[in-house]
């Protein structure tokens, strides 16, 4: 009995027989694998003669049998003791059995045998077997070339009916033999494998160990039924097939079959150019060329050593090429469709048909003994031809091959035959100018090695006719069939071909043979006998000997005489061009499958899931007679309802029909008949066809993909018989006739509304799903589609494509496409990445059969328009390649064809193409623009649409990759020699992008690359014509397929230079978002969506970040360089500075510190730009915004510190003075103090106080008397304001002056500020705009109020500070003024209004700050500061004089007049930052991260407080109060203030603690006044001390006090300084007034970085909401309706409902003082508004929020603006606060 693929050699196996793995593969929990017990005995048994062999240890035949009965016994006790105690559980192995069709067939179970017996039988065949294979290894060629024909005659005609003892004998000789013989050593990869082949290559290390463990079982021999001579039982392959698998790596595909997917997987290989060095690399080299029709594949081969030694010369005669690597092409083939599912073999099948290869009918299976008919896998073959019934009308016949009539002519052979047949008959169905090899022959690479499992093998392959005459070999279509091997070992098979062939073939020149298989044989067929003439062996007699025996017709015998092949094949071609005429039995390849039935041949369809999926495929399709009224009946939603949705849609954007009407009124009416047509499709009821369809999808596995194919199947046979002559027509009238126009349209409109295919099963789901999405969320309906969408995912998962774009509808249908897009999104990995590759070209120019070659996938390929939109199909990326290519999956895009313009203006479609190319050139990362012909006079228009595409996508940040794909190249230098050409495309290029940008109004944009990166030599790519030759029986050209490899190559190149990509969820925002702004006409450069708004909030975000970080760190600065001006000459530190030498230091310092701050965030925002992730790429045209933003905002600061610094030296400057008069009268005084002091301690007698008393009055009457006091001078602050004020109007003209002069400034500002009535023609003006003559002053008043708000809280401020009044006070209040005025310009104030406001406020400020000198003067009067000081000198004299210790004393005044008051002010300082970092860094921060969420949340919380009057009549003045009652509500919680001035305090008493700590621990300070002054020194950039008390402090120390006392002192009282200062933050207070007081305001500073640049929308009032402060254009994330800023219709006086982001999209015109009060359309509201850019409102919930507004506050709108309420649309009563909040969240992107 043979075991297949049993090796023996120690080599193999490692060693010893005992080193097998005994691992169980499958727990059969019971005994009962006795079975597969035995099998593993005999294993050892024979493992022990390999080792008996090897070592050379030659026994008897009875010894060797004693020995292994010995041994067996020994086992089988082993085995029974297991048994019994439950060991053989875990221990017994079950080996699966091969099936000949992978679906459905299981092999018989052995049966149980005498083990004595099973090792008899086994010893005698293997020594047959061995002597077989010997005989193969020395026949040097394969079964039908000249000398193969005898490879299999020896074989077959072997008697397999044995004796037990002849098996015994046989198998053990066999043993022997191959133990002599080491198994051929299987050299490791070069490189690793990837993809399918990674999984193929498993385990090769103990290969041949694991081929004994998982073989089959050995088949038990039927001896009741001896095999029949000639049967396939005969042929010794089987031991084959396991060896050639295993050696190819396809071991584990035996029974796990290959898949379509993993095959098509990109992997490392996909594109690896590599040699192929081992034989597990061919399978998968084999299927990566068939996939992409490459010719070549069947070449494949292994690079060995064999190919260094030199081919010629006598030395080399004697070296045999090793034949352990190569396999031959047949072999390779059977193997890969035994090892292949139904769906990679229909697909193998279908490329091998394309490269004209011939492909199995009936495929064998050596280790089952049984074929399959491959019905199932020609299935799907379609082919067209001419015959010669329709030469006259030109027209083809296009059938799909298996249920065509065609008649089959069979060949095969009876032992040798010198005639190669494979050659004849690759000549017999070649043209002699267009040969091809069909079939494979000895002469082919690798065609001489001998076959080991493809004996058996049936291939089929076609002649079809193109209608002419002279080329054409036949004049009607034939099937041949070519059986491999000698027939009398493939009785059945023979059989079979008799049965359904028109004629056989039989070559033979072995007129010894045994031709008894011919005797009685039962044959439908004509026998045909074809001989040699030229053999030795050919004898006439003993030919027509064998003609009389076997019945032969004499006129059936072809006999090549000395003619050559070309006459040879003439014969034959006449010959079989006669039994076509004949026309008998003819019989289609599906009804052989009863054929096969009838003779136990196996039929691949036979599958459970197969007919399982063709009975419910065939249910739906079975009575579709009428396309059109089906579609109607079966299909009613996508319909007309369907297109008038799709209309609707466009012209809810476009609102090209409103006319007259009020936009927001039409667009209502819009809506309504949205809803009253989905109410139409929810009135449908489920048909009983897609109920049945969505029965079928809803199967699992297998049995889905069946369904989902046979419905392909039978609705393109369908669409076939409907279509062909349609398309035929349409074809000829687009290239021959195109002024036919009328006629064209409607063979177009006919093409649409024929076609019948599976995309709109697919549609009318959709619809399904969508029209249940308009249902309330709770419906059963809703609930009952809900699953659909999953559905189809999985249909991409698995590989079908699915519709994107409806074609015929123009339209995508949002909501399906999210769902399914969602769907796959849940079944994928959730982080899986897509990389996307589109093609798009005019029609009928090859792009999917481009994509189908490229990919090796399936999309539909036929003439004419038929195939409308786009698809999409989802290829999975190989786990080794996903980090390099930065991808799970790349997602394929088919499109429809661009048309001509000329065919264009039939049916409007330009429009239609132009949507289709902006659509997929915006989703792509690869974009393939194909063109059919470099001439072509089409492709400037066509080119023309793309450019435009590519200008769009520029804009909105999407680069997509371009390539450019020159179809039907011929000459192989095109790509040299085109160069002139490819400039001239260039030109054309740059042509077109000029006349584009001036369409988008883009003038900067001048060339095709400041578009997008494009070189001319690398980005374009020329491919040969498709076919070699004349279809239809032109192979595919091998340049086609080379050109399109290297065009894959390219891509995988790109994906790994592309921008990180993202998610599922990513590619689904993007289509929506473009197919939104593809709606409008022109949404190119208001294009927003979802993902861009992500972007631009984050980077929003991350800018206002730096910007505050920098402002921060500047305001700390700040205060540490005020602080040092302000203790500039507290302590004789530094002597020799003065204050202009401290200001220029700190000048320098500041300009340093601002570079510095400012390149940090010019890096940081270099480096946020080359982030890959956060779509970065998506805002690049915004980066220059916040470039400009950062160097403004440094010119800010500097301003403002040069301001501040400038200011703080005047001061102090200022105080000089006073300063200098203040010291020489405390010196004076304390000279005079120590005179009485030394003069009281020489008087003998003891003083008492009292009389120390009289003596210190009347030495101070005296000193006082002595002093000359000159107090500071008194300044007229109103004659200074005034000159300032001139100065700042110098500029200004006559009226100016005028009014400078004819004005007092004391005078000015006691009343309050009136903004003056206008002209009368301005109040007209007003009134006809605005409704209200009064509208502008109005606005002018608020924005004055405004402005003297701020100047008064400045004023109060500076009054509190108690410091002299300074210039630059009245400098600041004017700064105020001209900064708040410019930043308002859409408020226009006069002159005269400006110098009124000026005045007013200078007056006010004047008589304020006078006030504040005086009072400065009174304070610090020289007599009065020193009289006030006596009894402090009195103190000290009397302390002095009696020695009394001043440590204590002068650290309690030190800590309570200095430290106290300076620690308090530093806390104030500084506390007012940490205010903004609490509200921008805790809990709800995110409101206050972006403008627009700044916005976002004072909208939310609008809807709660309802103060809309406030927030639309005074934004800016309602945000400040709005930020500011936010930041206390914040800092109320928990005492945030609280807790902020604490932390502080804490951090300078540490910084003091330390300073005092410093101080005394150096040797040289030896008295208090030097402590003091160096600790002012130390904290010289943290406090400021009160000049004042730090003199009294320091007067009068005695020189040897105790510093290191006073140290310790001063540690312990700054300690309950620390608990006092904290128990009074603790008390807390009014937050609010607490706030006002800080010399930082956080909520002005807040307020500046959130309120923006203070622009509101021309038409509707709303805020700007771009970010930074240099944005070029300004935009709002939401609109409103006008009459919320006063618009109203000029007739009725209503107030306007209508929307901006509506307007700009309508035909309707607006007149306003800009236009001059001429109407210009909103369309090109950018002629006077270009800063503005006013997005189309997509959708009509957009703006539900303040539509919700207008309904509430109507009333109340139109009383404040004088107007009349507005006419409300129904659906906006309807409207509820949670419409308002959802419409909010989608308008801001907020989840």
């Amino acid at each position: 009995m043979e075991r297949p693929g049993d090796e023996g050699s120690q080599g193999a196996t490692g060693g010893e027989g005992d080193g097998r793995d005994t691992t169980p593969v499958h727990n059969t929990g019971t005994p009962d694998g006795m079975a597969a017990r035995g099998v593993m005995l005999q294993d050892f048994i024979l493992n022990q003669q390999q080792q008996q062999s090897m070592q050379q240890q030659p026994q008897s035949m009875q010894q060797a049998m004693q020995s292994m009965q010995q041994q067996m016994q020994q086992q089988i006790s082993q085995l029974q003791e297991e048994v019994q105690k439950g060991k053989t559980k875990q221990q017994c192995v079950v080996i699966t059995l091969a099936a000949a069709n992978p679906d459905t067939l299981t092999r018989p179970a052995p049966q149980s045998r005498d083990p004595a017996e099973e090792v008899s039988g086994e010893h005698v065949d293997k020594e047959e077997a061995a002597e077989m294979k010997l005989e193969d290894v020395q026949q040097p060629l394969s079964d039908d070339e000249s000398k193969p024909e005898t490879d299999g005659s020896s074989e077959g005609n072997r008697e397999t009916t044995k004796g037990a003892a002849e098996e015994v004998l046989g198998n053990h000789n066999d043993k022997k033999e191959e133990a002599e013989r080491p198994h051929p050593e299987i050299p490791s990869p070069s490189k690793p494998l990837k993809g399918w082949e990674e999984k193929i290559h498993q385990g090769e290390q103990g290969k041949l160990k694991k081929i004994e463990e998982e073989e089959p079982l050995p088949k038990a021999s039927d001896e009741s039924n001896p095999k029949k001579e000639g049967s396939s039982g005969e042929t010794p392959q089987g031991p084959w097939l396991r060896e050639l698998l295993s050696k190819t790596g396809l071991e584990d595909h035996y029974e796990n079959k290959l898949t379509l997917s993993t095959v098509l997987e990109i992997n490392a290989d996909t594109t690896s150019d590599e040699p192929l060095t081992t034989m597990q690399s061919l399978p998968g080299a084999f299927l990566n060329k068939l996939m992409m029709a490459n010719v070549n594949a069947r070449s494949v081969k292994c690079l060995t050593t064999d190919q260094e030694v030199s081919y010629y010369g006598v030395d080399n005669l004697d070296t045999d090429s090793d034949s352990s690597n190569v396999i031959n092409p047949l072999d390779l083939i059977t193997a890969l469709f035994l090892c292949s599912d139904g769906f990679l073999q229909q697909e193998m099948v279908q490329k091998m048909s394309m490269c004209q290869f011939a492909v199995p009918l009936l495929l064998p299976n050596c280790d089952t003994e049984q074929s399959t008919l491959m019905l199932w896998a020609l299935r799907d073959i379609v082919r067209k031809f001419r015959p010669s019934s329709q030469t006259s009308t030109k027209t083809f016949v296009e059938d799909r091959l298996v249920v065509s009539d065609i008649p089959m002519v069979s060949f095969v052979r009876i032992g040798e035959s010198s005639l190669s047949k494979s050659h004849i008959l690759n000549k017999l169905l070649s043209n002699p100018q267009q040969y091809h090899d069909t079939f494979v022959h000895h002469d082919m690479e690798c065609g001489d090695v001998p076959l080991q499992i493809s004996n058996g093998l049936v291939e089929i392959s076609w002649y079809f006719p193109s209608g002419n005459k002279n080329t054409d070999m036949f004049t009607e279509p034939v099937a041949v069939a070519n059986l491999r091997g000698d027939i009398r070992s493939f009785e059945t098979q023979f059989s079979f071909l008799c049965q359904t062939s028109a004629a056989v073939y039989i070559f033979t020149d072995d007129f010894e043979a045994d031709f008894k298989v011919l005797e009685g044989k039962i044959t439908k067929a004509e026998l045909f006998l074809v001989v040699n003439s030229q053999n030795k062996t050919f004898r006439v007699d003993t030919l027509k000997k064998i003609i009389t025996n076997y019945s032969i017709n004499p006129t059936n015998v072809i006999v090549k005489k000395k003619q050559n092949d070309a006459e040879f094949v003439k014969i034959l071609q006449s010959s079989v061009g006669d039994i076509i005429e004949n026309r008998k039995n003819r019989l289609t390849i599906e009804n052989m499958a009863d054929v096969a039935h009838q003779m136990g041949i196996l039929v691949d369809e036979d599958s459970d899931d197969c007919q399982s999926a063709r009975k419910m495929a065939d249910e739906i399709t079975r009575n579709i007679k009428d396309t059109i009224q089906f579609k109607d009946k079966q299909l009613p939603l996508q319909g007309t309802i369907w297109k008038e949705l799709s209309q609707l849609e466009k012209e809810k954007c476009r609102l090209r029909k409103a006319g007259g009407q009020d936009i927001e009124h039409y667009k209502s009416s819009l809506k309504r008949k949205e809803e009253e047509l989905r109410k139409k499709q929810n009135k449908c009821d489920m048909s009983d066809v897609m109920t049945s369809f969505i029965l079928g999808m809803s199967r699992s596995g297998p049995e889905r993909s069946y369904f989902l194919k046979w419905m392909r199947i039978n609705l393109d046979n369908l669409s076939r018989q409907n279509l062909s002559a349609l398309r035929g027509r349409y074809k000829d009238l687009c290239q021959n006739s195109p002024e036919k126009k009328d006629e064209i349209k409607d063979l177009d409109k006919q093409l649409s509304d024929c076609s019948l295919g599976l995309e709109h099963f697919l549609r009318e789901l959709g619809q399904l799903y969508e029209a249940a999405c308009s249902l309330p969320e709770d419906s059963p309906q809703r609930k009952q589609m809900e699953y659909l969408p999953g559905l189809c995912a999985q249909m991409l998962l698995d590989g079908f494509p699915v519709e994107l774009v409806d074609g015929d509808a123009s339209n995508i249908p949002l909501k399906w496409i999210s769902a399914v897009l969602t769907q796959l999104h849940a079944l994928v990995d959730s982080n899986s990445k897509i990389r996307v590759v589109t093609v798009l070209g005019v029609q009928s120019t090859g792009k999917s059969t481009l994509l189908n070659t490229m990919f090796g996938v399936q999309f539909a390929v036929s003439s004419g328009r038929c195939t409308r939109g786009a698809f999409m199909l989802l290829i999975k990326v190989n786990k080794e390649l996903k980090e390099e290519l930065k991808c799970d999956f790349i997602m394929i895009i088919d499109t429809e064809g661009l048309k001509s313009p000329e065919l264009a203006q039939l049916d409007d479609s330009h429009e239609h193409d132009n949507e289709l190319a902006t659509l997929v050139i915006g989703l792509s990362d690869v974009t393939i623009i194909n063109i059919a012909m470099e001439n072509s006079t089409e492709m400037k228009d066509i080119l023309q649409i793309v450019v435009h595409a590519f200008i769009r996508m520029k804009e909105v940040g999407k680069k997509p990759i371009c390539h450019f794909v020159h179809q039907n190249v011929s000459d192989m230098s095109a790509h040299d020699n085109n160069m002139r050409d490819r400039k001239k495309l260039l030109e054309q290029l740059n042509e077109m992008t000029q006349a584009a940008a001036r369409m988008e109004k883009k003038e900067n944009i001048t060339k095709f690359t400041d578009v997008m990166e494009y070189d001319p030599d690398t980005s374009s790519c020329y491919i040969p014509g498709l076919w070699h030759g004349t279809p239809p029986m032109a192979p595919v050209n091998v340049g086609y397929s080379e050109s399109v490899y290297d065009l894959k190559k390219s891509l995988m190149q790109d994906f790994r230079k592309c921008q990180k990509n993202d998610d599922l969820t990513h590619f689904l925002k993007w289509t929506q978002s473009l197919w939104e702004a593809v709606k409008f006409e022109k949404f190119i450069f208001s294009f927003r969506n979802s993902l861009v708004a992500d972007a631009y909030s984050r980077l929003c975000s991350e800018y206002n970040g730096w910007e505050w970080t920098f402002q921060k760190e500047m305001y700390k600065w700040m205060v540490s360089a005020e602080t040092k001006m302000s203790n500039i000459g507290m302590s004789d530190q530094h002597p020799q500075r003065s204050i202009r030498d401290v200001l220029q230091y700190l000048m320098i310092e500041a300009s340093e510190k601002l570079s510095l701050g400012e390149k940090k965030i010019q890096d940081n925002l270099v480096k946020y730009f080359e982030k890959q992730d956060g779509h970065v790429n998506l805002v690049e045209k915004f980066k220059e915004d916040f470039v400009s933003s950062a160097k403004t905002l440094r010119k800010e600061i500097e301003n403002t510190v040069k301001n501040k610094l400038l200011g703080a030296v005047e001061i102090k400057e200022g105080m000089t003075e006073l300063n200098n008069i203040k010291s020489s009268q405390a010196s004076t005084m304390e000279k005079k103090v120590l005179t009485l002091l030394q003069n009281c301690r020489k008087k003998e007698s003891v003083l008492s106080d009292e009389a120390l008393s009289e003596e210190f009055d009347i030495m101070w009457r005296n000193t006082l008397s002595e002093i000359t006091f000159k107090g500071l001078q008194r300044r007229d602050v109103a004659l200074d304001a005034f000159l300032m004020l001139r100065d700042n109007l110098t500029m200004r003209g006559g009226l100016v002056n005028k009014m400078l002069v004819g004005n007092s400034l004391l005078d000015c500002g006691r009343k309050a500020f009136v903004v003056e009535s206008e002209s009368l023609w301005q109040q007209a003006k007003n009134k006809v705009q605005h409704g209200s003559s009064d509208y502008h002053r109005k606005k002018l008043q608020d924005l004055c109020d405004d402005i003297i708000k701020q100047c008064l809280e400045f004023m109060t401020q500076r009054v509190r500070s108690k410091t002299d009044y300074h210039d630059t006070h009245i400098k600041e209040l004017l700064r105020i003024i001209d900064k708040t005025l410019q930043q308002h310009t859409q408020i226009q104030a006069s002159e005269e209004c400006e110098v009124s406001l000026k005045l007013h406020i200078c007056g006010r400020a004047a008589r304020e700050f006078q006030k504040m000198h005086e009072d400065f003067i009174e304070v610090n009067d020289p007599r009065k500061c020193l009289e006030l000081s006596k009894s402090k000198y009195l103190t000290e004299f009397r302390d002095l004089f009696h020695n009394r210790d001043q440590c204590l004393k002068k650290a309690k005044d030190f800590t309570k007049l200095c430290l106290q008051p300076a620690v308090q002010d530093y806390v104030t300082k500084m506390i007012g930052p940490d205010v903004v970092d609490e509200v921008k860094t805790g809990k709800g921060s995110e409101d206050y991260s972006t403008r627009g969420a700044f916005q976002f949340s004072i909208l939310k919380q609008l809807l709660t407080d309802e103060k809309y009057e406030k927030y639309i009549d005074n934004y800016e003045s309602f945000v400040k109060d709005w930020l500011f009652d936010q930041i206390v509500q914040r800092l109320s919680k928990n005492n945030g203030l609280n807790k902020l001035e604490i932390k502080h305090l804490s951090d300078i008493i540490k910084i003091i603690i330390a300073a005092i700590s410093n101080v005394s621990n150096k040797t040289t300070v030896n008295d208090i006044k030097m402590f003091i002054g160096i600790i002012c020194d130390a904290l010289g950039e943290k406090l400021v001390f009160p000049k004042d008390a730090l003199d009294s402090i320091l007067m009068l120390i005695p020189e040897d006090a105790n510093t290191e006392q006073f140290a310790d002192f001063l540690t312990e009282l700054v300690g309950e300084m620390e608990q006092s200062l904290a128990a009074e933050y603790n008390k807390g207070g009014d937050i609010k007034e607490r706030l006002r007081s800080l010399p930082f305001k956080p909520h002005d500073k807040m307020f500046t970085s959130l309120f923006g640049c203070g622009e509101a929308c021309p038409f509707c009032g709303v805020p700007c909401d771009a970010g930074g402060t240099e944005h070029k254009t300004h935009h709002a994330y939401i609109h409103r309706s006008e009459g919320i800023n006063g618009y109203r219709w000029r007739d009725s006086k209503k107030l306007t409902i209508d929307i901006c982001s509506s307007l700009v999209v309508s035909d309707c015109t607006f007149s306003n003082a800009k236009t001059g009060g001429t109407f210009h359309p909103y369309k090109d509201y950018q002629t006077h508004y270009p800063d503005w850019v006013i997005t189309g409102d997509s959708s009509i919930e957009a703006s539900d929020y303040w539509k919700y507004v207008m309904v509430t506050f109507n009333e109340r709108i139109a009383e404040a603006k004088h107007a009349l309420p507005a006419d409300i649309p129904e659906d906006w009563k309807a409207l509820t606060p949670d419409d308002a909040m959802k419409s909010l969240k989608r308008s801001f992107n907020m989840k």
